[in-house]
């Protein structure tokens, strides 16, 4: 638990069991309010990798609910200063701050892995923090493109209502694309080519916008990968492939579209 700019930071820390100095994951989570698995954490240890796994929310990661309103992401967003997304933005850098202090880290491998709301809490810490960030893993990344309705695309979650000016100003603030452009590090991205709560769309759109290499990998079946999880498996076994070879001290190199 970190304090972090008035709330807290929450999440499970696992490391290797030997000694030494480790390459580092920083998973972020999906939308919704639940308990953490410890046991992701511990497998990700046993492969070789430190890693912190933080909750979305200011509550402990053992806790199912935590008192927090299932309808948060709508709390504050006709102000950028009050919105559900600030906080949680600040806590992921807070929780950065804490990795980079940790003796075990190994001085240079930072990895972002994380699907929907975790894809998009990625896309906004590697935006805010690049020169600490190697690598961003997403699986169809939410809240891109959240104006989208407003111009003949469909829009995502986090669902601001479009008819909402104050909500569309605001939802630009804490858009990924918003923060596309500040990204350094590669960045991996699997998106659903029908997917309604990630619109392929708006993840071109900010994959477009990052200046150094992008993987976008099309999952042309798939719905939301909680929907059609078989359609989506081949994110995921994209991820593990790049982890892997991060591990070995390879660079990640995205592979191009052809």
């Amino acid at each position: 638990m970190l304090d972090a700019m008035g709330s807290k930071v929450h999440g499970f820390v696992a490391k290797p069991s030997r000694s030494g100095k480790f390459p580092a994951i920083i998973q972020l989570q999906y939308a919704g309010i639940y308990a953490l698995d410890p046991h992701w954490a511990a497998q990700r240890a046993s492969d070789g990798w430190l890693v912190i796994d933080v909750d979305a929310h200011d509550k402990l990661p053992s806790d199912p609910s935590g008192g927090v309103p299932t309808s948060y992401v709508a709390l504050g967003n006709t102000d950028r200063e009050k919105s559900y997304f600030l906080n949680m933005y600040l806590r992921d850098s807070r929780a950065l701050d804490y990795l980079l202090t940790r003796p075990d880290w190994d001085g240079k491998t930072v990895v972002l892995t994380g699907g929907s709301q975790g894809g998009q809490q990625s896309f906004a810490l590697a935006g805010l923090r690049p020169e600490n960030i190697t690598a961003a893993l997403v699986c169809v990344p939410a809240g891109a493109d959240t104006n989208g309705d407003l111009h003949g695309r469909k829009s995502g979650f986090p669902n601001w209502p479009s008819d909402n000016p104050k909500a569309m100003e605001t939802a630009l603030y804490f858009d990924p694309v918003n923060f596309a452009s500040r990204i350094k590090a590669p960045v991996m991205a699997g998106m659903g080519f029908i997917d309604t709560v990630s619109p392929p769309a708006g993840i071109w759109t900010a994959l477009n916008q990052i200046p150094g290499p992008t993987e976008p990998l099309p999952l042309i079946e798939s719905e939301h990968d909680n929907f059609t999880p078989d359609k989506a498996r081949n994110c995921s076994a994209r991820t593990q492939q790049i982890l892997d070879s991060i591990r070995s001290g390879a660079k990640y190199s995205p592979t191009l579209l052809k």
